[in-house]
C-alpha cells in the first residue's frame, strides 16, 4: 500500500505539481495524426490538464497553442487556419505556430500591441502516426531510437483509447505479468483467429495459444531488473522440468510500457492524462517480419470505440457489456472477446483515482512496487534538480536508447537468461528493418 501523500504525488498531473512537471519533461502523445481532418487540421487537446489546440503548420509540421485567444478568452479550436497560423473568429487576431500574435486587425496601423502578445506554444513531432508533443522546459530531448520510432511506417500502426480513470491505473495494468492468466483466459477454447490478437497466437515451439499457456500456467516466478529505459519485467512459467515459458515486457518511463504481440509483434503504450480522473492510451504496434494490415487492424478497433473521442463502446456506463451466460460459457469475464475491455474495466472499475492506502500487495506485484519506487525516486531527483531517468541529453545518449527487448519465447530452464537476447538478435537478424533502423539511428 502507499501512504496518502504518496499516492497523492504519483497521480496528480496538472501545471504546476510534481509529477507533472516531470512528466511534462518527455515526449507525450497529444493526437493521432490519423484524426486530423485533412480538410481542416485543428483539433481541440485537454493534455495533463490543459486545454490546447493542434494544428497543421504550412511546412507540414505541428503545432501546439493554448486554447483560448489571449483577447477576450475565445475559443481557438474553431478559428480559421490561414495565413501561416491560426485566426481567432471573434476580432481576427492571428496566431503563429509559436503562439507569437502576428496580426490584430482592429487595431491602429502603427499599434504595437501585437508584440507584447504570446500564448503558451509547445513543440511537436510526429512519430508513426502520432503527434508528440513537447511541454516541459528548455528544448526538447531528441527521441531515443526505440523500435516504435525506428520502425518504417508500413510495418507499424498507432491507435488510442479514452479510459475513465487515471493514467497510473493503466500504466500498473500493463506492467503486471501475472493477470494475463486469469483476466484473459477463456472458460473453454479462445475462439479468435484474429490478425493482430495477442492470446489468439500460437506460442512457438508449444503448439499453444497464450491465452492456453498462461491461463494453464497461473503462477510465474516475476523478476524484475532496472534498465536504462526504466524496468525489465521476467515472468517466467515452468512448463516441464527442462523448459519454461520466458515473457518479456517492459517499463518505458515514466508512462508506456512494451509488450509482445505474438511471435513478432510487440506494441508501446502510453498511458497520457487527460486530466487526474480520464487518459488515453496510444499505441503504436509493430512487426518485425511482416507489413501491417493497417485497413484490418483500424477496422477492428473503430469496431470498439465511438468517435470522435476513442471511448469503448463497452464502458462504464453499460458495465463494460458484461454477460452472465458468457461468463458462464465462454470468456472468463463475460465482456467481449477484445482484451482492451478486460484491461479497461479492470482498472476503470477501481474508481477514478485507486485509493493505494487500503490495497495489499503480494510477491506477484513486484513490478507495479517496483515501478512505485522508481518513480518516487525519480520525482525526488528531478525535484533537487537532478538528470531525468530515461531521458537521452543528446543524440549520441539518444541512440543508445534501443529496443527495449519484449520477447515470448520458450527456453530450456538452464541459461533462459543468455537466451532472450539470442532470440531477440535472431529475430531482428530476419526482419527486414530492424538491423538497419538501428544502424541509422
Amino acid at each position: 500500500m502507499l501512504k496518502r501523500e504518496d499516492n497523492e504525488k504519483l497521480t496528480r498531473t496538472g501545471p504546476g505539481t510534481p509529477l507533472g512537471q516531470l512528466m511534462r519533461s518527455y515526449w507525450q502523445p497529444a493526437a493521432l495524426v490519423s484524426e486530423m481532418s485533412g480538410e481542416r487540421p485543428v483539433k481541440a487537446v485537454r493534455l495533463m490538464g490543459e486545454e490546447l489546440v493542434l494544428f497543421r503548420r504550412d511546412d507540414r509540421g505541428w503545432a501546439l497553442v493554448s486554447r483560448y485567444c489571449a483577447h477576450r478568452g475565445v475559443d481557438l479550436s474553431y478559428g480559421r487556419l490561414e495565413d501561416g497560423g491560426l485566426r481567432c473568429l471573434y476580432h481576427g487576431w492571428l496566431y503563429g505556430p509559436d503562439g507569437r500574435c502576428l496580426e490584430q486587425p482592429a487595431e491602429p496601423p502603427q499599434s504595437t500591441f501585437a508584440d507584447k502578445i504570446r500564448i503558451r506554444s509547445y513543440p511537436c513531432e510526429e512519430r508513426n502516426g502520432i503527434v508528440f508533443a513537447y511541454l516541459g522546459a528548455g528544448d526538447p530531448p531528441p527521441f531515443p531510437a526505440y523500435d516504435c520510432f525506428t520502425a518504417p511506417q508500413e510495418y507499424t500502426f498507432a491507435f488510442k483509447g479514452l479510459w475513465e480513470c487515471n493514467w497510473l491505473q493503466g500504466v500498473e495494468g500493463g506492467i503486471d505479468p501475472s493477470h494475463v492468466s486469469f483476466l484473459h483466459r477463456f472458460v473453454g477454447e479462445d475462439p479468435r483467429d484474429v490478425y493482430g490478437q495477442q492470446f489468439s497466437e500460437v506460442v512457438a515451439g508449444t503448439g499453444q495459444k497464450l491465452s492456453k499457456l498462461v491461463g494453464d500456467h497461473y503462477r510465474p516466478d516475476i523478476e524484475v531488473e532496472q534498465a536504462e529505459h526504466g524496468l525489465r519485467v521476467f515472468a517466467l512459467r515452468q512448463l516441464t522440468e527442462e523448459i519454461k515459458h520466458v515473457r518479456i515486457t517492459n517499463l518505458l518511463f515514466p508512462n508506456a510500457f512494451v509488450v509482445p504481440f505474438g511471435n513478432s509483434k510487440v506494441f508501446t503504450q502510453w498511458h497520457v492524462p487527460i486530466d487526474d480522473e480520464n487518459h488515453y492510451w496510444y499505441m503504436i504496434f509493430y512487426d518485425f517480419a511482416e507489413r501491417t494490415d493497417k485497413e484490418t487492424l483500424l477496422a477492428q478497433r473503430l469496431a470498439e470505440v465511438t468517435l470522435p473521442d476513442y471511448r469503448p463502446i463497452r464502458n462504464r456506463a453499460n458495465d463494460w457489456g458484461f454477460d452472465p451466460a458468457e461468463q458462464r460459457e465462454l470468456t472468463y469475464t463475460g465482456m467481449g472477446l477484445d482484451i482492451n475491455v478486460h484491461d479497461q474495466w479492470a482498472v476503470e472499475s477501481m474508481g477514478r483515482i485507486q485509493d493505494r492506502t487500503v490495497e495489499r500487495l503480494g510477491v506477484s506485484d513486484r513490478a507495479v512496487t517496483a515501478n512505485r519506487r522508481l518513480l518516487l525516486r525519480a520525482l525526488d531527483a528531478f525535484e533537487a534538480g537532478n538528470p531525468l531517468s530515461a531521458q537521452p541529453l543528446d543524440l549520441p545518449s539518444a541512440r543508445r536508447l534501443t529496443g527495449p527487448i519484449a520477447v515470448d519465447m520458450i527456453s530450456p530452464s538452464d541459461g533462459w537468461e543468455e537466451r532472450w537476447p539470442e532470440h531477440d538478435a535472431k529475430r531482428r537478424a530476419a526482419s527486414p528493418w530492424a538491423n538497419e533502423a538501428v544502424a541509422d539511428a
